[in-house]
């Protein structure tokens, strides 16, 4: 690149060395002179006419006018040169005293010096034009001066008197002389951007005046012929004109500020113009004292000229005495200005040498660093900064003096580097560390520093990451900080190989919490965590993590060489701990505490990743926490894999019953339930199976249990209950074809407490009655698995409101689990209904037959319905039919029907009941005591049976296995 932008000069260079040479050496002979000094001046103007015209035309922009008339003075001088080629060498001896090469040369100077103008930087105001004016007057005039006491006075003094011939004869010297002073006087800029063309011009018509001046002396003028070495000049000055639009660009480099100790570039500019007048003085001076001293007499054209350039000298250096005036005012002004600005700063301003030697601190740092700043110019800068950040400081200033030393070394024309930023403690005069932060730059040797003091912005970001990572309430790390431990604990045994250290994860969760929320208020609840954390923190070792994770949770990590017996000590402790009583506002509280504790396994390898086993071990801390809490609460449990197998067992299930309820995996079937005194059916209760891929219809034992959590449930209870309606009210709309068609019997669906206390089952219950048109009275809802003791009032609600829509409700499984005495206390109950549990054993145990007579007793007297489920076997029935039960289902009967045997059974009415044990009078002597006494009276006329022996003790079995369950879990085949 560097080559192809310096071949075109050295072209130049070499042509005009090559015509200089020929010139010297006369080429060889006078034809060939004449010629070259002709037509070769005159193809050297041609191609500078040529090339500036080429330009404007092309290129354009603001100097386009400028290099037009350029090219027009280069195209009268071709012209003038060939025409006196073609006299000199076409028609010798023909050449007329005032032919077309005068006037054609004499055009010359007129368009440049307009080119000149238009390129020229125009003054801006009026006493700029003025200095402009006397400039010009003072080069032009003393060039005059000196020309004419050396040549023009003899030129006038010569001519034959005509005007014409003494107007041409001067007319080339003066406009010469204008052309001189307009390229020294004016100042020019590249109003196209390029300054190397403006430059390259102005030395080009520079070399062309000289050649003129020269020419213009009567001893050079009478001896000259074409092809001399005066003619070499004028041809490097038509090629310099050629080349000049087309020559590299270059760009000024950007004027340096004063503080990197470079000498402004304006100022070259402002001597040059400013000792400009004093050399055209000088010069003017030197043609009189030429008179003078030559013993000739003074010309009065000299006097005057030179009068008036000492009158116009006068004038100027009162123009710049004004101006000098004004610029000093000026920068007095501007002086003050800055200075208040820069002691008004609320930033510390300092200038320090390359050395660290202050020279200058604004008066701000007697109020930002409480110090004098008299005292600290002539100090070491880095005597005030923190020792332990003095190795920082210096690395970030020198990383800044060498990346702007690097910018330089890539482009000297470039710009400095921006700013550094450096953070660092400063000393203040109390003896205190101040946090500051200042902005380095470069002032000539040295840095200027602009610093302000951070202290309180410091404080405010290190309190709000403590924030980010610790609980508000408690001040204890929170979950966030307590996995970055964990990660890092993890990592740094993986870096040991997986030996030394043990780790552990303990999950605390506080039982009873939210009844000390609920009773005493909330702050009250916020002063026992703050107690519980502070107990926590005394129980364990310094080096242990102790984080509350929100709410009654807390967690606890503990890395060191203990073992799993150690850590589960450890862990009892703490839950003694958080047990004891607290005493808050003169009141005992109690809560318990239930803790998982989960082990870090030793992991080898590049494939043990920190973050995730941080995420397991948490996950499995959690899963031994809630295994803790549902097995009764205030106890520690170790995680164990096969925890986590039973969650994605659940998930799994899960999944399953979403997608079943879906895409239609469940049917629906019916079990009869019986009047155990007339064999008629009196209602149907409705339950779900699932259709395998195989087509059969399987008891959905794990999925019942599994439903009983999660959004999936909620969907499957609202699905049995929208499916169990719609099909009693298709059943009810059937018409009657016969007298012997069965009437419409109620429909039971059995349901969880949890699940009917769940958002939206109400709502569900009346759009499934609305949409089929079913009368609220054929719809029974029983009730199963109480749940806890905080759904109570919530059930109680909801089956109160049931029963104002018209819904019968029931309580099924009573026996088994427990509050099944307090639901019938406290709940809107209108029929009950044995457990399978109690009904199995009737015909075998005297214990379980005596504890399904009180269940019995209880229900009549509380004005229920009595009924028993699971009644598989005709000794049960008639067990059941003696102690007053009213209704019965179970296989003795039907097991569940698909719709189609469902509706043949409605049809039939009524089942066989198996014959009394009894004889047909005691049975009736039996149900006539019992409605004499209200439904009081004891099974059997009042006989009391032996006490029982351990052998009497009935045999308990699980009530939801293979094939048995709460809902009859036997496998069934497809209708």
């Amino acid at each position: 690149m560097l080559y192809s932008r310096s071949l075109p000069g050295t072209v130049l260079g070499a042509l005009c060395l090559a015509y200089a040479l020929g010139a010297s050496l006369g080429w060889g002979s006078r034809q060939l002179s004449v010629f070259m000094g002709d037509f070769g001046l005159a193809a050297a103007a041609l191609a500078a006419a040529l090339s500036c015209l080429t330009y404007a035309c092309t290129v354009g922009g603001p100097a386009r006018s400028a290099w037009l008339l350029f090219g027009l003075s280069s195209l009268m001088v071709a012209f003038g040169n060939a025409t006196w080629g073609w006299y000199e060498l076409v028609e010798p001896g023909k050449q007329p005293q005032d032919s077309l090469a005068e006037f054609a040369f004499l055009l010359f100077a007129p368009l440049a010096i307009t080119g000149v103008l238009v390129l020229s930087q125009r003054p801006r105001s009026a006493a700029g034009w003025l200095c402009l004016l006397l400039d010009g007057w003072l080069v032009a005039g003393s060039l005059f001066t000196l020309s004419w006491s050396l040549a023009l006075g003899r030129i006038a003094a010569g001519a034959d008197g005509s005007v014409v011939a003494l107007a041409t004869n001067l007319a080339y010297p003066v406009l010469d002389i204008l052309l001189v002073s307009l390229v020294v006087g004016l100042r020019f800029g590249g109003r196209d951007g390029n300054r190397a063309a403006v430059h390259t011009a102005m030395i080009a018509l520079a070399v062309t005046v000289l050649c003129d001046a020269l020419f213009t002396s009567p001893e050079l003028k009478s001896n000259y012929h074409s092809g001399e070495l005066l003619d070499a000049g004028w041809f490097a000055g038509s090629l310099l004109l050629a080349w000049a639009p087309w020559s590299p660009r270059w760009r000024r480099p950007l004027r340096e500020h004063p503080s990197v100790g470079g000498l402004p570039r304006r100022r070259v500019a402002t001597t040059f113009s400013a000792l400009t007048p004093y050399a055209a003085a000088a010069v003017c001076t030197a043609g009189i004292l030429y008179n003078a001293l030559g013993g000739r007499p003074l010309d009065r054209v000299v006097a005057a000229a030179a009068c008036t350039v000492g009158l116009a000298l006068i004038l100027r250096q009162g123009v710049m005495l004004l101006d000098n005036l004004s610029l000093a005012q000026e920068l007095a002004h501007k002086e003050a200005h800055f200075r208040s600005l820069v002691q008004g700063s609320s930033d510390v301003i300092m200038i320090a040498g390359a050395n660290g030697v202050l020279s200058y601190v604004s008066p701000a740092a007697l109020g930002v660093y409480g110090r004098d700043p008299e005292e600290l110019v002539g100090g070491n800068l880095l005597d005030l900064v923190h020792p332990e950040d003095v190795d920082r400081v210096l690395a970030e200033v020198r990383r800044f003096l060498a990346r702007g030393r690097l910018a330089a070394l890539r482009s000297p024309a470039a710009a400095e580097p921006s700013a550094a930023r450096v953070e660092c403690r400063i000393s203040s005069g109390a003896g205190e560390w101040l946090h500051v932060e200042s902005t380095v730059n470069r002032y000539r040797d040295g840095l200027i520093l602009n610093s302000r003091d951070v202290t309180e912005r410091v404080i405010l970001q290190a309190q709000l990451q403590h924030n980010a990572f610790h609980d508000p309430l408690t001040d204890l790390p929170n979950r966030a900080l307590f996995a970055q431990r964990l990660r890092a604990a993890l990592a740094t045994r993986g870096q040991q190989g997986g030996a030394g250290a043990g780790i552990a994860v303990l999950f605390l969760d506080l039982d009873g919490f939210k009844a000390v929320n609920d009773s005493a208020g909330h702050q009250v609840g916020d002063e026992l965590l703050v107690q519980a954390a502070r107990r926590l923190q005394g129980a364990v070792r310094s080096g242990d993590t102790v984080a509350r994770f929100g709410g009654d949770e807390f967690a606890a990590l503990v890395c060191g060489p203990l073992g799993r017996l150690q850590v589960q000590e450890l862990a009892e402790r703490l839950r003694i701990a958080l047990s004891e009583p607290y005493w808050i506002g003169g009141a005992e509280l109690s809560v318990a505490a239930s803790i998982g504790i989960s082990f870090g396994t030793p992991e080898r390898g590049p494939a043990a990743d920190p973050r995730a086993a941080t995420d397991e071990l948490m996950r499995n801390a959690d899963l031994a926490m809630y295994r803790a809490k549902s097995e009764g609460k205030g106890r520690v449990v170790l995680y164990t894999p096969a925890m986590r197998a039973d969650l994605e067992r659940r998930t799994e299930l899960e999944e399953r019953l979403r997608v079943a309820v879906r895409e239609g995996g469940f049917t629906l079937l019916h079990q009869p339930v019986v009047d155990l005194g007339t064999g008629a059916v009196t209602g149907v209760e409705a339950q779900a199976r699932w259709r395998s891929a195989q087509g059969l219809l399987l008891t959905p034992a794990e999925f019942l249990r599994s439903a009983e959590h999660g959004d999936a449930a909620t969907r499957f209870s609202r699905w049995l209950i929208h499916e169990a309606v719609t099909a009693a009210a298709l059943r009810r709309g059937l018409p009657a074809r016969t007298r012997s068609a069965a009437a419409p019997v109620p429909v039971s669906v059995r349901l969880s407490a949890q699940r009917l206390c769940s958002p939206g089952m109400y709502e569900a219950v009346v759009a499934a009655l609305r949409d089929t048109g079913l009368p609220a009275g054929h719809l029974v809802v029983e009730v199963a698995r109480m749940g806890p003791d905080a759904l109570a009032d919530e059930l109680g609600r909801r089956l109160a409101a049931l029963r104002r829509l018209g819904v019968s409700t029931a309580l099924a499984g009573f026996g088994a689990g427990n509050g099944s005495l307090g639901a019938l206390a406290r709940l809107p109950f209108d029929s009950l209904k044995l457990d399978r549990t109690l009904v199995q054993d009737l015909g075998d145990s005297p214990l379980g037959r005596t504890l399904a007579g009180h269940a019995l007793r209880l229900g009549r007297d509380l004005g229920l319905v009595t009924a028993a489920e699971g009644v598989d076997l005709p000794r049960q029935v008639a067990v059941l039919q003696e102690l007053g039960c009213r209704q019965g289902q179970g296989s003795a009967f039907a097991p569940p029907l698909d719709e189609t045997r469902l509706r043949r059974a409605l049809v039939r009415r009524s089942y066989p009941l198996p014959r009394p044990l009894g004889s047909l009078s005691a049975r009736r002597a039996y149900l006539a005591a019992d409605t004499r006494t209200g439904g009081r009276g004891e099974p059997g006329g009042g006989r009391s049976g032996p006490p029982h022996s351990p052998s009497d003790l009935p045999e308990h079995r699980a009530a939801a296995g293979p094939g048995h369950g709460p809902h009859g879990e036997t496998v069934v085949p497809p209708a």
